[in-house]
């Protein structure tokens, strides 16, 4: 089996779950065009890191998700970062690398697309869903979980990233995605 993300259920809602994420190191490549061609256009330099084009020579196991988001909007930081917005139709799409190591333990990118950074753990709110990957079900989606984390008292601290769990090649009704968007801890008293 893939290894994932290793996270913890804290709280559900629905089909909301609340999550604790544990620290993980990503692979990253910025891409541009729509949200659909960005995955496909990231895939072969994230891809070739973990094959072995890296300083080291060295093959990563696959993860899963494959991670994606806007440009200018990264994953939450524990510590205020400055980011310039790279544009629209710009994309960070991540592959999170295996667990048990950290940044400075992986091999550097031989790609100089590919840059390598640690998350920190965080608290988000995560709604599963399947079918294709468009732009109007990422939309519909991610209006779905700002609903739910609305109803259920959880403020949103950051912005909505999608993750995406399977292959290409199998069947839209049985891939598995998800938006997971940071939300603002503690959650005690919240209404889940």
């Amino acid at each position: 089996m893939t290894e994932q993300q290793e996270y913890q259920v804290v709280q559900a809602h629905g089909d909301v779950e609340l999550r604790e994420y544990a620290p993980c190191v990503v692979a990253d490549v910025v891409v541009s065009g729509s949200a659909e061609e960005a995955a496909s256009a990231a895939f072969r330099p994230l891809f070739e890191y973990i094959s072995g084009a890296n300083g080291g020579a060295e093959s990563l196991a696959m993860t899963a998700p494959v991670i994606q988001q806007p440009a200018s909007e990264r994953l939450a930081m524990t510590a205020p970062v400055i980011q310039e917005a790279v544009g629209p139709g710009e994309w960070t799409v991540s592959f999170v690398l295996p667990a048990g190591r950290s940044l400075s333990e992986y091999p550097p990118p031989v790609n100089p697309r590919v840059s390598l950074r640690a998350v920190p753990g965080e608290t988000a709110a995560a709604l599963r869903w399947s079918g294709r990957w468009t732009s109007a079900n990422i939309a519909r989606r991610t209006e779905e979980l700002r609903q739910t984390m609305a109803d259920s008292g959880w403020q949103e601290s950051g912005a909505p990233r999608w993750a995406r769990f399977d292959p290409p090649w199998k069947p839209p009704f049985a891939r598995r995605n998800e938006i997971v968007i940071p939300v603002r801890g503690p959650v005690e008293g919240s209404r889940a």
